[in-house]
């Protein structure tokens, strides 16, 4: 009897062991909403010529249906048709499953803060604050013996340096306008640093177009391996405060498709295949209920704290869409992460509990 228990505990460990993930991707798409998640294009603002560039065809033929299932994954295909099917989906709304920011302000910096710190703080209340004074989650992470040395983090933005606090963390950040590769860049690196400081830069040098930091991360995965990988997009955000509902969607649709990218690399890697947990999520919500507000956020606008996440991969049992009443928050995201990776995520500040859901 004692052999047969001894073997039922291996047993139970090996299996254990088998499902923890051994790496995470943790993927931000900046200030999108979950309305267009989870209901895809809104008409009401498609057909206002304030917002549609002048092009609401474009936008009904490529986004639009009557049934909203279909609706939304015109908009987001890989999110309704894999991760919908292997994962989990949080802040549909019309269910009263509800995530939202913890923090007071519903905007940026403090957004990305909580998520990585999972401690909503009132006193981040500016994009312009000082380098974090509380440690992330990918900090901790980085001082764990496994995993030290293969954390990195891609952000359009350039203020992820501060947000990250990259200089006290020791990560490698990669924000804006950044070279990538060191002194010995690949040709792939060095193409992607000669377009980057050719190209448009509708936001001047505080924020790169995403396709750089796509390709940026990309080859992060290909060449470096790292075990955790930030990713952080920023045009969802960018081209709804211009009022560009065409662009803020064609941003979203292109999001959707490198997440695919790269979940695509990663089950074709041996290194990740199988072993690696995928995190998605946003900073902050939008205006809704007075539809001219989409364009905008902040403690003023009464709708900026909805926000949503979606989890997959390894000990993430598949739930798919949430359609059960409940009420999370951003701060709990951290230890989420933490979690995932079999670690107690442990800072001199305080953090929120870990969401049961995700991990059981």
């Amino acid at each position: 009897m004692k052999k047969i228990a001894v073997l039922v505990l291996v047993f139970t460990s090996v299996i254990s062991n088998a499902q923890q993930a051994e790496n995470i991707i943790i993927i931000t798409t900046d200030g999108f909403r979950w309305q267009e998640l989870f209901k895809g294009m809104d008409s009401s603002i498609a057909n206002d010529r304030k917002f549609n560039q002048g092009d609401s065809t474009y936008l009904f033929k490529k986004y639009w249906s009557d049934d909203v299932e279909e609706r939304r994954e015109k908009l987001m295909p890989f999110m309704w048709s894999v991760v919908a099917a292997k994962g989990q989906l949080y802040g549909n709304r019309n269910y009263n499953n509800k995530v939202n920011n913890a923090n007071p302000h519903w905007f940026s910096y403090p957004g990305y803060s909580e998520i990585m710190t999972g401690y909503a703080d009132p006193a981040i209340n500016s994009n312009e604050y000082e380098p974090n004074p509380h440690v992330t989650v990918l900090e901790f992470l980085n001082q764990q013996p496994k995993l030290k040395g293969k954390v990195a983090a891609f952000g359009a933005w350039k203020a992820f340096d501060r947000i990250l606090n990259e200089k006290r963390s020791g990560i490698p950040v990669t924000s804006a306008f950044d070279k990538i590769g060191g002194n010995n860049p690949t040709v792939k690196q060095n193409l992607i640093n000669n377009m980057l400081a050719d190209s448009y830069k509708p936001w001047h040098l505080d924020e790169c177009l995403d396709v750089f930091t796509q390709y940026e991360a990309l080859e992060e995965l290909k060449i470096k391996k790292p075990k955790v990988l930030y990713i952080a997009y920023g045009e969802t955000d960018e081209w709804a405060h211009g009022g560009q509902y065409r662009s803020y969607l064609d941003a979203a649709h292109q999001v959707d498709a490198w997440i695919k990218q790269i979940w695509d690399f990663v089950q074709s890697d041996p290194q990740y295949k199988n072993k690696t947990a995928l995190f998605f999520t946003t900073d902050h919500g939008r205006g809704d209920k007075i539809k001219a507000e989409w364009t905008s956020h902040g403690s003023s606008i009464q709708d900026a704290s909805e926000i949503w996440f979606a989890a997959m991969g390894p000990e993430i049992p598949f739930k798919g869409e949430i359609k059960i009443e409940a009420q999370l928050y951003q701060e709990q995201f951290a230890q989420t992460i933490a979690k995932l990776l079999g670690y107690t995520f442990k800072a001199n500040h305080p953090i929120a509990k870990e969401i049961p859901e995700v991990l059981k």
